[in-house]
């Protein structure tokens, strides 16, 4: 994609808003306010008799973000398909917006207020959009994937023995770790493929901080279950609530951090799949 104005390339959803497209438009976003930092949520409550007050914890809040810029085209035809283009990428629904810094980020918007359009002469146009990304993180485009079956062993004793002997095993699989390259906590989606039984997701901390994720029910023969810990939604075969069969504490890679991720079940089963999926995340 060409930039223009030596400012970074700005994509919403399939609509490159800096570039020169096949018609022949010219796009430049001239501002993008909002995207350097959300509002921030916090109480305070005075201390009685003493300075000072009761701080409470800091959270984000929405990020709202107004794209500024314009539209240049050879025809006035050209001008006005290229206006509906925006119309239509400046959606209702949840709408990815990636801006290329030096490593690409995006998040998910959607419009927050009425869409301005100022028609300039018959072949240009300046627009404004204002859109909210509900969850305020910024998200690296690279999704970062990991998967393993369930952890065997291998070796051992066989018999008969004949002294003297040596014993020796080896595990294999059922874990792998997530990495945050961001500045502030990304959480894991993890999908387990069937058969397993009862299966535990235990997460482990550099400082060796663990929490657990128990599922109380077993998966059959191809059964997916999605366990999203940013939604909070625990989902099998993409359509039913499983929510209720899980119990533990929904983990988090902290920032510039990285996450050590394992998984048991009651039974073996070659079969048997974990993926953990997450993007590391900048406020």
């Amino acid at each position: 994609m060409a930039t223009l104005l030596g400012l970074l390339p700005v994509t919403l959803g399939s609509l490159d808003l800096l570039a020169t497209d096949g018609a022949g438009v010219d796009w430049v976003v001239t501002d993008l306010k909002g995207w350097d930092s959300p509002g921030v949520r916090s109480e305070s409550a005075p201390r009685q008799a003493d300075h000072g007050t009761w701080a409470s914890p800091v959270y984000l809040d929405s990020r709202p973000i107004t794209i500024t810029g314009s539209i240049d085209a050879p025809t006035q035809g050209a001008r006005d398909a290229a206006v509906e283009q925006l119309v239509a990428a400046v959606a209702l629904t949840d709408t990815l917006l990636t801006v290329g810094e030096a490593i690409p980020k995006q998040v998910t918007v959607r419009r927050s207020s009425p869409l301005l359009i100022e028609l300039l002469g018959p072949y240009a146009a300046r627009y404004s959009a204002l859109v909210t990304a509900a969850d305020p993180r910024r998200y690296s485009t690279t999704l970062q994937s990991k998967s393993t079956g369930l952890p065997s062993v291998t070796g051992g004793l066989t018999l008969p023995i004949t002294l003297p002997i040596s014993i020796s095993t080896t595990a294999t699989g059922g874990a792998f770790t997530l990495d945050n390259e961001g500045s502030i906590a990304t959480r894991p989606t993890f999908t387990i493929t069937g058969p397993a039984s009862m299966p535990i997701i235990s997460c482990t901390r550099p400082d060796g901080t663990v929490t657990q994720l128990i599922y109380s029910d077993s998966l059959g023969a191809g059964d997916t279950l999605v366990i999203n810990t940013a939604a909070h939604t625990v989902t099998l075969n993409g359509a039913v609530s499983r929510r209720r069969y899980l119990s533990g504490a929904w983990p988090e890679i902290l920032p510039a951090s990285s996450l050590s991720v394992q998984w048991s079940a009651l039974a073996y089963d070659a079969a048997a799949m974990l993926t953990g999926i997450c993007r590391s995340a900048w406020m």
